[in-house]
């Protein structure tokens, strides 16, 4: 009965070549869509799993409150002394460990090259994160002060095929480090990833950081700190009791217990990279609402292609109405085809499936551009996925056949002879109902992909406040202040910049420090209570970066007590209840500075437009700027040669590392700008498996009105009157599917835009460049029938049965 079953759906398929290729081929570009969707969402969920106790490894980071008890910075990093209090104040914990984030200059032979990821970490780590070691012993290789390991491409780059084992290694041109191990880099599915690893102990030699700041500095909140919980342990317990472990420990701010102004949250390892959304992140992370919406638009796409062949596969049921009527008379039960008729749909998406699985091996390489990430079609074989495949495939099969089998079989004989299926099939209440759902998907992604791009551009054009473009910036190099005024000026002689500046960060970064702060308020100092942050700066970095004075003036080399002065933009001192001129000449102490206020810069955007304009307060120092902005000018080649020419006089044991900060700051929205493309390109894909059904259902209806369409032409109907007729009823559908769908997207993407401090509006253009493609594209799609019958002879249409 099988073998007969898939006889017929044979003969069937090839009898209808046109209709089942629209079937075919729109069901294996949604399975090919929901696929590499499936991929991506899959990689993105097994992030930080592949450790062997993730489910007890747990994150503690720290978020600072307002005097109002609202969070003002949220760190994933907490202050030195917290891991080894975690471990003697909590039975719960097994292992705490912590990890400090490092670059440098690292130097071997004739080899040195400027490394980012380096970490201090302590010598139990590998008891709490899976590493795999090539060399090394795990409770040894951190154990010792100037110890460092290598990942294996590390020690590739720098030893080639010698043992690194035992060789030396030089530190920023301060010290020596011992290589003790190689490890395997982490899976890429780790939320960080680290190129070395150098012993902890190392720190507490005072040229690295001190013992005693180890022990005593509450302020520098920058070690990521990792529990291992015992086994059974309660974390919802150990979290309750953070509030008293920190007031236990940490010194109070002004009589304020800590536990009112700072909180320490236990955080799952593997919700790191989806749901944590902290300000210092060791490397950007996910987001689980995007994962939400991909899995929506591939489940949508495939739902599209499931409707297209329900569609057309109830459109055709009219020629096989005969077949299923004898059928019935000569003794078989509906139940035997329903069978026949689900058996025809699963071989369909079969079919589909193998083109599915070529049109993914085409298109992984293209997501793997979009998403930076290294899908492999080996994921594709694991048996879990294997699973989900094949149920998908049958799912959709059935889901497919569903309607257009129950709705065959549900008429009587008697009722097949009088007509009663075509009657049913023109009405087609939910074929309409299927069509009008299909669009409305598509023109709501339509409206997505605009919305997105206008933002992106919005983005792109916004004023900053400073100049950011042919921005080059250059890296640390030390304090040696003298050498840097020598190269300022070596660099201005050779013409290709203005100012140069100096700072402690740059722009696009984010504004993490921050100092205790009190201000001239009548006769008394009184404290500041809004979140001010620190930036550490020359005198030439505000004219570097044309960055305007609302009041007062910038730091001068005329006045020598400009050391001990503060420069505030104008959100910092609007928040004081000040305007910018009234500011100037206030008493003000901010951290190690106890002077003035000299100046007020208009406000501008340091950090993302994903966050408000901070308070920023400006200090002059000459120590701690860790990076050198310069603002070229004339053709960019030549002037980045120039830099480095003039870089490799100075320094030439230094590699020559440079960024610009246009780069910087186009990368701070690269989620942004992938989310651009998928939609685009989901978009394009729902437009075309809707217009592919569209196309196979004007190609039938035209079909059942072949004699129709012959009598108006005889009677003098004109062709346009003609391709009208046939057009409407397609167009009226799509006109609801767009009312449907624009305030549905019009919610989503407003939604969207509020998670940026600074963005455009819905303009209404949108929604009516959506109705414009939309309404085209299927107009399109269905003349190309309509002409077609309307041009036809008439004599063959009256007489074609």
């Amino acid at each position: 009965m099988i073998r007969n079953y898939i006889k017929i759906a044979f003969r069937n398929l090839s009898k209808h070549k046109g209709f089942s290729f629209i079937n075919i081929a729109g069901v294996a570009i949604g399975l090919a869509c929901f696929l590499l969707i499936a991929l991506y969402v899959r990689d993105e969920l097994s992030y930080d799993r592949y450790n062997a106790q993730a489910d007890r490894v747990y994150r503690i980071s720290r978020t600072f409150l307002s005097s109002e008890g609202i969070p003002t910075l949220k760190l994933a990093q907490l202050a030195p002394p917290f891991g080894p209090l975690l471990k003697q104040d909590f039975p719960e914990v097994e292992q705490a460990v912590r990890t400090l984030e490092n670059n440098g200059l690292v130097r071997y032979g004739e080899h040195s090259f400027n490394e980012q990821d380096l970490f201090f970490a302590e010598g139990n780590l590998f008891r709490v994160l899976s590493f795999q070691l090539l060399s090394g012993n795990p409770d040894q290789a951190l154990a010792n002060p100037f110890s460092i390991m290598f990942s294996r491409p590390m020690a590739e780059k720098y030893f080639g095929t010698e043992n690194p084992i035992g060789k030396t290694v030089r530190l920023d041109n301060q010290y020596d480090l011992t290589v003790t191990g190689v490890f395997e880099p982490l899976p890429d599915q780790a939320h960080f990833h680290p190129s070395f690893l150098i012993s902890f102990s190392t720190l507490n030699d005072p040229r690295v950081y001190g013992a005693d700041g180890l022990r005593t500095n509450w302020s520098n909140n920058a070690f990521n700190t990792y529990v291992l919980l015992r086994e059974g342990a309660d974390p919802q317990r150990m979290q309750a009791a953070m509030g008293a472990f920190q007031d236990k420990h940490v010194p109070q701010e002004g009589g304020i217990r800590p536990s009112k102004w700072s909180v320490l949250t236990l955080q799952p390892i593997t919700d790191i990279h989806l749901y944590s959304h902290t300000d210092s992140e060791v490397e950007p992370t996910g987001d689980i609402r995007y994962i939400y919406l991909f899995s929506a638009i591939g489940l949508f796409i495939l739902l599209i292609a499931c409707i297209n062949y329900m569609n057309l596969a109830t459109a055709r049921s009219a020629s096989r109405a005969r077949e299923v009527g004898m059928r019935k008379v000569v003794g078989a039960l509906r139940t035997q085809l329903i069978a026949q008729f689900l058996s025809e749909s699963i071989l369909v998406v079969v079919f589909a499936l193998g083109i599915a699985l070529v049109l993914v091996l085409i298109g992984l390489p293209v997501l793997n551009d979009f998403t930076h990430k290294q899908l492999s079609v080996r994921q594709l074989v694991d048996p879990v996925f294997v699973s989900i495949l094949l149920g998908i495939t049958i799912l959709t099969g059935l889901v497919a056949g569903s309607y257009p089998a129950f709705f065959l079989t549900s008429f009587r004989p008697l009722g097949v002879l009088k007509g009663q299926v075509t009657s049913a099939i023109r009405t087609g209440r939910l074929r309409q109902t299927l069509v009008v759902t299909q669009f409305a998907i598509a023109v709501a992604l339509i409206i997505c992909t605009a919305v997105v791009y206008n933002q992106m551009n919005y983005i792109q054009t916004y004023r900053l406040g400073y100049q950011k473009d042919q921005m080059l910036l250059l890296p640390d190099i030390g304090d040696s202040t003298t050498g840097y005024e020598t190269l300022k000026q070596e660099l201005k002689r050779a013409g290709v910049a203005g100012d140069i500046g100096r700072s402690s960060r740059i722009p696009s970064g984010r504004l993490l420090d921050s100092y205790d702060a009190s201000y001239e308020k009548g006769d008394t100092m009184a404290p500041v209570t809004i979140n001010l942050r620190s930036l550490r700066v020359d005198y030439d970095f505000i004219p570097a970066y044309r960055i305007g004075m609302a009041a007062g003036r910038n730091f001068s080399r005329s006045f020598p007590t400009d050391t001990a002065m503060v420069i505030l933009n104008e959100t910092a001192v609007r928040l004081m209840g000040w305007t910018p001129e009234q500011a100037i000449g206030k008493s003000f102490r901010y951290g190690p500075s106890q002077g003035q206020i000299i100046g007020v810069t208009k406000d501008y955007h340091f950090e993302s437009l994903h966050q408000n304009v901070s308070a920023i307060a400006m200090i002059m120092t000459r120590s701690n700027l860790n990076w050198i902005s310069v603002p070229l000018a004339g053709h960019m080649p030549t002037a980045v040669a120039r830099v480095e020419a003039v870089w490799k006089q100075f320094f030439p044991e230094r590699p020559f590392d440079y960024q610009f900060l246009d780069e910087r700051f186009d990368r701070l929205y690269a989620r942004e700008q992938t989310q651009q493309l998928l939609f685009s390109v989901f978009a394009g894909v729902a437009i075309l498996i809707s217009c592919m059904g569209l196309f196979g259902l004007s190609m039938f209806m035209a079909e059942q009105r072949t004699k129709e369409i012959g009598i108006r032409k005889v009677l003098g109907a004109s062709v346009s009157s003609l391709v009208a007729l046939l057009s409407q009823d397609f167009l009226k559908l799509v006109g609801i599917a767009i009312l449907i769908a624009s305030p549905v997207a019009g919610w989503a993407m407003s939604q969207w835009l509020s998670g940026f401090a600074y963005h455009t509006v819905l303009h209404w253009w949108v929604f009516a460049l959506a109705a414009v493609l939309s309404v085209g594209i299927a107009l399109l799609t269905v003349s190309f029938q309509s002409v077609k019958a309307a041009l036809l002879n008439p004599v063959k249409s009256l007489r074609s049965e």
